[in-house]
């Protein structure tokens, strides 16, 4: 049961505002998610960017919440860097104003981050590590590159069945602006949005 303040901003998802291009982007993710459900096989999605800083936290989240607003089981999302730095603190902020419950549970450069999506889910752990990190899956699951400077530095990524690229601009060129706020919830509208519309298509039985 997702949090209703979570409930309520995806409400204000518009599908229509995704592009033909970009949902052309998304079907191969969709179908191979479908294919997973037909197979009653367990889901696994590791989001990487260059920096598991941004985008790619962004996204394992809004896709977990997705999940579980449409009743896909047997799905886990996860997120990793070609790079470990910290999740930037713009995110938990900015997935605080959508209505996850966020709890810092270790400060420093690379602090951890408990994010909850509903009352009796699993919290995530957010926090940087590299892809292949012990803490994300090792093999049967999906690269999603999430920016194009990291799906263009890895051309291999060990243990994936599937590699998708589905790029979104990076919040950060906002940082230290008047404009960051108002950017870092776009690109959150963005991802969530684009996030909910791959699961919305997927039939479960």
């Amino acid at each position: 049961m997702l949090f209703a303040e979570i409930k309520k901003t995806m409400e204000s998802f518009d599908f229509n505002q995704i592009s033909n291009e970009r949902k052309l982007m998304l079907q191969p993710l969709i179908t191979y998610i479908q294919n997973k459900v037909n197979n009653e096989e367990h889901i696994r999605l590791n989001f990487i960017c260059t920096h598991n800083s941004r985008r790619s936290h962004l996204s394992q989240i809004w896709a977990q919440a997705a999940a579980a607003h449409y009743r896909i089981n047997n799905l886990s999302c996860y997120s990793g860097g070609t790079k470990v730095t910290g999740m930037y603190s713009m995110i938990a902020e900015t997935l605080k104003s959508a209505g996850f419950k966020i709890k810092e549970l270790v400060k420093g450069e690379n602090p951890v981050y408990s994010i909850k999506y509903g009352e009796n889910s699993h919290p995530i752990i957010g926090f940087s590590k590299l892809y292949d990190d012990d803490f994300n899956p090792e093999n049967q699951f999906a690269a999603i590159m999430t920016c194009s400077q990291a799906d263009g530095g890895c051309p291999f990524i060990a243990g994936a069945e599937k590699r998708f690229p589905i790029t979104f601009e990076d919040p950060k060129v906002s940082d230290g602006t008047t404009m960051q706020k108002e950017v870092y919830q776009q690109r959150s509208y963005q991802i969530g949005t684009e996030m909910l519309y791959v699961f919305s298509k997927i039939k479960s039985f």
